[in-house]
């Protein structure tokens, strides 16, 4: 997709003005390349993940479709779209104007800062956009082989599961840093070839080859069974992990391009989640920089009243969901306030006099430093954990609100600290979604998968956890099993292949 064009003019001698700025408030970032280009542009690559190369699959033409709509009945506009990549790439939407402009750059900057240095992010792979066009090219192989319906197909499967995701996959482990020499490896060969691919497979492939010779060499040794209901397995696959993509890769009855479409997919699930765990820390950060820079030494005097409009509009919360920019701006703010002050520590927690409470002042100066400390090693469960009190949630009128049929409109339920922030808390763990594990790949000795819905209060959708397990019978090719707490009793949801019931 050639439809951007780098800038010229004008807007780099901004984008040189902005990054001097950035420079000078002490941010640390990649290389930026910012590029420009039209409102439907902007919104194939953010259907696309910010990418301008994909696989080839319908929800990608879904989500275009929805923010067209929304840009051409005003719902919505993207000013901006900016990726996690070594040199970052940045999208400016062409139609901006020059107070517009000034404010995304320096908003890129920010978000640019955030992607290097948090820890989060420390083991992704910054060659994305490479990548990200590699794996559209084996996938459309993969189709012009075995039939794009068959292979739309089986990605649709394997997306329904993309987040079932451990975090602590993130984090460097014997696998990673074979993946990684793997990499190194490939790219060396392609670059020998003038750029041909020879050795295409992906490191889950290559995973996925060595365990497919393990299992073979050891069945070698086994007497066939003529009857494969009758099999019972040696010992149990009883490897307990979130990683469920990871860990159908390794033991599911798979052909090579189907496990590739699954180190695919998991890859690509495993390179956007950090930017789910950190959005609101990461829109906060960017936007206490954008207006850090914008009102100390981007604007002009002409440009205040529009500035001061755009970014009110930008901060608006609604009483429905938490506007992750604003809580995250705020938060940043509060954090670099109190720890200017001194408000913190054993001494300020312990005082009971509200009067010196307000007056507090010990003329630390810390707040700055502490602001980096915490964008370097938080993700938002942490940050909300650790820096939320109630003199925020009072200052921003934070509360828990809780839809009134008979009126018809969502009503305060509550102003309690420690309600108001555990359900914070409860949205941002793992996304508000369900957290599953597997605990049994041979359960009841039968080859059956079985999976551990790891319950912290909130049932099961049922009609969602029928989906998935049909979903998973035809990756795993046998029963699947969910043990779940269903109306405050245990019960083992299954499917196999037929009907989807519960067994008590």
């Amino acid at each position: 997709m050639n439809r951007t064009k780098p800038i010229t003019g004008e807007l780099l001698a901004l984008k040189n003005e902005i990054e001097g700025y950035a420079i000078d408030a002490g941010l640390d970032f990649f290389p930026q390349i910012f590029e420009v280009c039209d409102y439907d542009t902007i919104n194939i690559l953010a259907a696309q993940g910010g990418f301008p190369s994909r696989y080839p699959h319908w929800k990608f033409g879904m989500d275009y479709d929805q923010l067209s709509k929304g840009y051409t009945y005003g719902l919505q506009k993207i000013y901006e779209m900016v990726i996690n990549t070594n040199p970052c790439y940045a999208y400016l939407l062409q139609a901006n104007n020059w107070v517009d402009q000034k404010i995304v750059m320096a908003h890129v900057y920010g978000h640019n800062d955030f992607f290097k240095n948090n820890a989060w992010f420390s083991q992704t792979n910054r060659k994305m956009m490479d990548v990200m066009a590699n794996h559209g090219t084996k996938i459309r192989r993969y189709m012009e082989r075995y039939g794009y319906d068959t292979v739309e197909n089986f990605v649709d499967k394997v997306l329904s599961l993309e987040n079932l995701l451990d975090i602590n996959e993130l984090f460097e482990t014997s696998a990673l840093k074979r993946h990684r020499v793997e990499q190194t490896e490939q790219q060396k060969v392609e670059n020998e070839d003038d750029g041909y691919l020879i050795d295409d497979r992906s490191a889950a492939l290559k995973s996925f080859m060595r365990t497919k010779a393990r299992i073979n060499k050891r069945d070698s040794t086994d007497v066939r069974r003529e009857n494969e209901d009758d099999f019972t397995a040696e010992k149990p696959l009883t490897t307990r992990t979130k990683d469920i993509l990871g860990y159908l890769i390794q033991y599911a009855p798979l052909e090579e391009w189907q496990a590739d479409i699954i180190g695919i997919l998991r890859e690509e699930a495993y390179y956007f989640l950090p930017q789910r765990m950190t959005k609101i820390m990461n829109e906060g950060w960017a936007s206490y920089w954008h207006s850090n820079i914008m009102t100390t030494k981007a604007l002009e005097s002409s440009e205040i009243i529009e500035f001061a409009d755009k970014h009110a509009g930008v901060m608006a919360m609604s009483r429905q969901n938490i506007n992750p920019y604003k809580v995250g701006i705020e938060l940043m703010r509060d954090i670099e306030y109190r720890w200017n002050r001194g408000m913190f520590g054993k001494e300020y927690n312990e005082c009971t006099d509200m009067k010196e409470k307000l007056r507090w002042n010990k003329e630390l100066n810390q707040g700055r430093a502490k602001i980096f400390e915490v964008r370097k090693s938080h993700n938002d469960i942490s940050f909300i954990d650790e820096f939320l009190t109630p003199d925020f949630c009072e200052r921003q009128q934070l509360f828990t609100y809780k839809y009134n049929p008979r009126t018809g409109r969502f009503e305060i339920d509550s102003k309690d600290f420690l309600a108001i922030k555990q359900k914070l808390l409860s949205q941002l763990t793992n996304f508000g979604q369900p957290i599953i594990e597997v605990e049994d790949g041979n359960y009841m000795n039968r080859k059956e998968l079985l999976l551990n819905h790891v319950h912290y209060g909130v049932d099961l959708d049922v009609n969602f956890a029928n989906e998935t397990l049909r979903n998973l019978y035809v990756i795993w090719r046998r029963p699947v099993n969910l043990k779940t707490k269903y109306e405050d009793k245990e019960v083992v949801f299954h499917f196999d292949g037929k009907e989807f019931k519960p067994q008590h």
